[in-house]
């Protein structure tokens, strides 16, 4: 990429580069599964915790009333909640990108800011300030998390107190569905647009300056934040949110059969009030390239 290997030492490395997309496409898989089984027992224990919940407030003959049918998606509650959990993965790699983008737009900025201010680096008569773009890369990388995070601790939040149990055991159920396929789609497509730049680099359909290579690259800059940014970033996504379920599940089953609907709905409010909020920081903390 730097230019100082050329020939054919330059077209051996970047074999061996579409080699490591390719391995690490399919080791992203294996971390994939690994994921959804975790995802899957935090599930089970999810389902544990209702009934556990509800032995502590009512007794055993009425516990199979009380929760008979409780995961049916069949309750517009349910369906609502699977839809959402289904919803949020879409939305969360979205943000995801987004945050690549608008940082990357931070260090372009900075870039063209200092061939202005100093000239003599493109003569090599000075240094770049290196520090200013390591900053740069530090500070956004760690503000853009906050999104994504909040929405992944609040959503299972909202979602239970506001819809009840049910409604998060099928969102949790939805997150996991999509998720996987979500994470399946965005590594394998990545790293495919990536490898399909190397491959037009190569010589293949009219080589470097080529329409091919142009589209390519356009190609490989989606590619590179959904291989390496939101693809796996989605394996944590569906372990915290069931792990979410799992620690607040015990306060909505008390809440709700203890007659508290007041305490969970203003729950419900506030934890979605966090994640409006945190979108609105986000969108209004963009950075252009000008």
């Amino acid at each position: 990429m730097s230019g100082d290997v050329k020939g054919e030492g330059a077209q051996i490395l970047t074999s061996l580069d579409a080699v490591g997309n390719t391995t690490k496409a399919i080791t992203k898989g294996i971390a994939i599964a690994t994921a959804v089984l975790a995802a899957t027992a935090l599930f089970g224990a999810f389902t544990d915790a209702i009934k556990e919940a509800a032995h502590k407030v009512v007794g055993d003959g009425e516990l199979a009333l009380q929760y008979q049918g409780i995961l049916d998606v069949a309750d517009p509650r349910n369906l609502v909640g699977l839809i959402i959990g289904a919803a949020v993965v879409f939305m969360f790699s979205g943000l995801a990108i987004n945050a690549v983008s608008r940082a990357a737009s931070a260090v372009v900025y900075e870039v063209r800011e200092q061939f202005r201010l100093h000239p003599g680096i493109m003569k090599g008569t000075e240094k770049p300030e290196y520090g200013r773009v390591v900053d740069i890369c530090t500070r956004d990388s760690l503000r853009e998390l906050v999104t994504p995070g909040l929405l992944a601790v609040m959503a299972p939040i909202a979602v239970g107190f506001g819809l009840g149990v049910g409604a998060l055991g099928a969102y949790l159920a939805g997150a996991i569905g999509t998720g996987t396929l979500m994470a399946v789609f965005l590594s394998n497509s990545g790293g495919a647009w990536d490898n399909a730049k190397k491959m037009v680099e190569d010589g293949n359909h009219g080589g470097k300056g080529s329409d091919a290579h142009h589209a390519t690259i356009v190609g490989d800059t989606v590619g590179d934040p959904f291989k390496d940014t939101a693809g796996p970033a989605i394996n944590p996504l569906i372990k915290v949110m069931n792990l979410v379920g799992l620690l607040v599940t015990p306060a909505i089953v008390e809440f709700a059969l203890n007659g508290r609907g007041v305490y969970s709905a203003a729950i419900a409010i506030f934890a979605t009030l966090v994640i409006v909020i945190a979108l609105i920081r986000g969108h209004r903390g963009s950075t252009n390239i000008v």
